[in-house]
């Protein structure tokens, strides 16, 4: 039989460790958020339903985004074992100079919609890191305002060809006399994509004050106070606007545009070039051709055409196809540090966040971001290491099986 006694006071005292108690919800919040999604689950609580949305919805069935999610949670790890993994090292090289994480902030609209620090908030984080970050130019602070406030970030600003080459031509001047590092172009919006949660919650910039927005003041009460009480919203490329985010795309850019009309962009800017929004491998050596720095699979996060193929399962065929030209990024349906090693290990040289980032926004601020690069960072680290190599330059296609 099994002998018992009682426990005594010093058996129990190393088993009784109470967690400091933290006042701060903020903090406890985000210290409870062990991944992406959870950070996500946060925003989702923090954040008035069009807004929460906005970010996290795509276009149509959004059949392009839950594929690029799915591949990537399909796909198969294969590590190597017996490998000294005791530093791993996560510096790669971005434009030709080093970067501290295989990842960038990818530029995203509206930003201090989703929390009122907004994309400063973002660029600081991104300063802190060593990571680049490109301003959209659909930003809500201004070209200017980014630059002051992460004054030693690696800046990029991305930009649509609108219909008034004009204002364009201003945005490139404006980002260059702010030092910003590179152009981002983006080519996958020549209209609007059909983003119905948008329509459905009656989402508008600014938002307005409907029955269902007033109803919803009332769960979110301090998104609002926050919204309220701060500077009125500051677009980084237009001062102002009324109405529905596809309406003002469809004003606004120039669904005309052709490859000759690079000619006109490199005649204003002189800095390297990221043309973003490829899709296919002719298309990227099309781009290539044309004299891009960087070109960036991605759908849009799924936000532009539906059924649009997933950048992650192009990536090899365009790396077979244009590897050694330009470096090679991808995007869309990243949500923790395994995506973005797979990424890696497939041939992209690096990969760019974005919706990630967002939700740590909206669940906390400038703390969330920063919290959203602490997870990242972590597991791409770890899964490094559990795939037995220590630095980028040693992942490969051998390290990944695509279903």
């Amino acid at each position: 039989m099994t002998q018992r006694q009682l426990p005594r006071w010093s058996e129990l005292r190393p088993l009784l460790r109470v967690r400091p108690l933290e006042l701060d919800p903020t903090e406890r919040r985000l210290q409870r958020a062990l991944s992406v999604w959870d950070l996500r689950r946060a925003a989702k609580r923090r954040t008035p339903r069009s807004v929460f949305d906005y970010t996290d919805g795509a276009a149509e069935a959004e059949l392009s985004l839950r594929r690029a999610r799915s591949l990537f949670r399909d796909l198969e790890l294969r590590p190597s074992v017996l490998q000294d993994v005791s530093s791993v090292d996560l510096t790669t090289s971005v434009l030709g100079r080093p970067s501290a994480t295989p990842f960038a902030f990818a530029p995203t609209g509206f930003t201090r919609m989703m929390h009122h620090e907004g994309e400063r908030a973002v660029v600081r984080v991104a300063q802190r890191h060593g990571l680049p970050y490109a301003l959209s130019t659909m930003g809500t602070t201004s070209i200017e305002d980014v630059a002051a406030a992460a004054p030693d970030a690696r800046k990029w600003f991305q930009l649509y060809v609108w219909k008034d080459r004009a204002a364009g031509e201003d945005l490139m001047a404006r980002a260059k006399a702010a030092g910003y590092e590179a152009l981002m172009l983006t080519v996958d919006v020549p209209v609007a994509g059909a983003r119905l949660r948008d329509v459905r919650n009656g989402f508008s910039i600014p938002p307005a004050l409907t029955v269902k927005t007033v109803l919803d003041t009332a769960t979110h009460p301090a998104w609002w106070f926050n919204l309220l009480t701060t500077e009125p919203l500051t677009f980084a490329s237009l001062s102002q606007w009324d109405g529905t985010v596809a309406e003002l795309l469809d004003k606004l850019f120039d669904p005309s545009m052709t490859l000759a009309d690079l000619e006109w962009l490199r005649a204003t800017w002189d800095g390297p070039l990221i043309i973003k929004g490829v899709q296919t491998v002719a298309d990227a050596r099309r781009m290539a051709q044309a004299g891009a720095d960087a070109i960036v699979l991605s759908n849009h996060g799924g936000r532009q055409l539906d059924r649009a193929p997933v950048p992650l399962r192009l990536l090899p065929d365009v790396v077979e196809a244009v590897g050694d030209d330009v470096e090679l990024w991808a995007d869309t349906g990243i949500m923790s540090g395994a995506d973005v090693v797979a990424a890696l290990a497939l041939g992209a040289d690096a990969t760019l966040v974005g919706r990630a980032y967002l939700y740590g926004l909206m669940a906390g601020g400038e703390r969330g971001v920063e919290r959203t690069v602490e997870i990242l960072v972590r597991e791409i680290r770890r899964t490094m290491a559990l795939l037995g190599v220590s630095t980028v330059d040693e992942l490969g296609p051998q390290h990944v099986r695509l279903p």
